[in-house]
C-alpha cells in the first residue's frame, strides 16, 4: 500500500535535532538520514491525513482500505471513480437500506445507470380490526436498470445487491436493459 518514496525530502530531517556533538560525527548524521528516508512518507502521510480519508482525494491504492471503514466491500472490475462514488455514498447507502429508495440509489450509483423498482407491499392502517391488508398476498420485487452498455453491468452483481437489501421471502427479478 505505502512504502518509500525515492527522493521524498523530510521536513524535519532527524539529524537537525541531534545533540551538536553528534551532528559533528560524519557516520551519525549519514546513519540517521536513512531514518529520515524511512520517515519521510510516513510523516507526508500524516501531514496529509484528511486527504487520505477522502474518497475523492484518496490514493487508488487506498480505497480499499477506506471501503473497509464504512464497511463496503468493492468490486475490483469496477472503474475507480465508481468505486469512489460508492465509497461517499456508502453512509448515505446504509442509511436507507431495505427501503425502495435506498436500493434505488444504492444500485444507481453501483451502476450509472437509471433503476426503476416495482414494489408489491404497501402501508395502510384501520381502526377496524381485521380490514383488508394492503399490497399484494405474495410480495415480490421487480428490478430494472436501464445503462448505456447492458453488457458492462453484471447482472449477477446486481441480483447480489438485490438479494442482500430485500427480505429474504420477497421474491425478485433483475432486468438490464440498454436506455
Amino acid at each position: 500500500m505505502r512504502g518509500t518514496v525515492p527522493g521524498l525530502p523530510t521536513a524535519v530531517p532527524l539529524s537537525a535535532m541531534l545533540p551538536g556533538i553528534y551532528q559533528e560525527d560524519p557516520f551519525t548524521v549519514r546513519f540517521i538520514a536513512g531514518f529520515d528516508d524511512v520517515l519521510a512518507p510516513v510523516l507526508s502521510t500524516l501531514d496529509n491525513l484528511a486527504a487520505y480519508l477522502d474518497p475523492a482525494l484518496a490514493p487508488e491504492d487506498f480505497l480499499a482500505w477506506l471501503a473497509g471503514w464504512v464497511g463496503l466491500e468493492l468490486d475490483e472490475s469496477w472503474p475507480v471513480e465508481r468505486q469512489r462514488a460508492a465509497i461517499a455514498h456508502a453512509a448515505q447507502m446504509y442509511r436507507m437500506r431495505g427501503t425502495v429508495s435506498g436500493l434505488r440509489d444504492n444500485l444507481e450509483v453501483l451502476t450509472g445507470g437509471r433503476v426503476r423498482i416495482a414494489d408489491s407491499g404497501g402501508v395502510a392502517w384501520s381502526a377496524t380490526p381485521g380490514a383488508e391488508f394492503p399490497g399484494q398476498d405474495h410480495p415480490r420485487l421487480a428490478v430494472r436498470v436501464s445503462v448505456a452498455d447492458p453488457s458492462s453491468v453484471s447482472v449477477s452483481a446486481v441480483d447480489a445487491v438485490v438479494s442482500a437489501a430485500k427480505p429474504a421471502h420477497v421474491v425478485h427479478r433483475v432486468e438490464v436493459v440498454a436506455s
